[in-house]
């Protein structure tokens, strides 16, 4: 027959799994905006360092209300295959990898100048992926519409 005290032991894997859960418990209740910034920092997409980088940024006006720039640029970024992992509008703010290959992360932030001017900057820690982006962005956003008229002339 078993004395009680070894019937209450518990396995060390079951003492480690409670000291996991219980550290991981402390740590959730010790401030909710650390831990979604560390959850997203060892996720590889937390946009914090992208708005430090914003004093390197490179910016440039474009005639375009906010929404419209904000959209063409989207449609810019999906268009030339940089994977978006964060699109906030209300942020004003859309966070990308340069590929779904190459993970260097490149912000893009747009400042509403006027109800016909934006200014985008495009910020990372990284100046070759930050002038790559902003060279693609900059020149696609300066391109002449082109309407079915023009072309048929062309």
């Amino acid at each position: 027959m078993k004395s009680p005290q070894s019937t209450m032991s518990i396995s060390p894997q079951k003492k480690i799994i409670l000291l996991v859960i219980t550290y991981w418990s402390l740590f959730m209740l010790a401030g909710c905006a650390t831990i979604t910034e560390a959850t997203k920092g060892f996720l590889g997409i937390s946009t914090k360092e992208l708005e430090k980088q914003r004093k390197n940024a490179i910016a440039k006006n474009f005639n375009y209300d906010y929404f419209t720039c904000f959209t063409k640029t989207s449609d810019i970024l999906k268009s030339i295959n940089a994977y978006i992992y964060k699109k906030d509008i209300k942020d004003k703010m859309i966070a990308i990898y340069v590929s779904s290959e190459d993970t260097t992360s490149v912000g893009i932030f747009f400042k509403e100048i006027s109800a016909s001017s934006t200014q985008i900057e495009v910020s990372s820690s990284s100046s070759p992926a930050k002038e790559l982006i902003a060279k693609r962005v900059f020149l696609a956003l300066e391109e002449p519409v082109k309407t079915q008229e023009k072309e048929s002339q062309e």
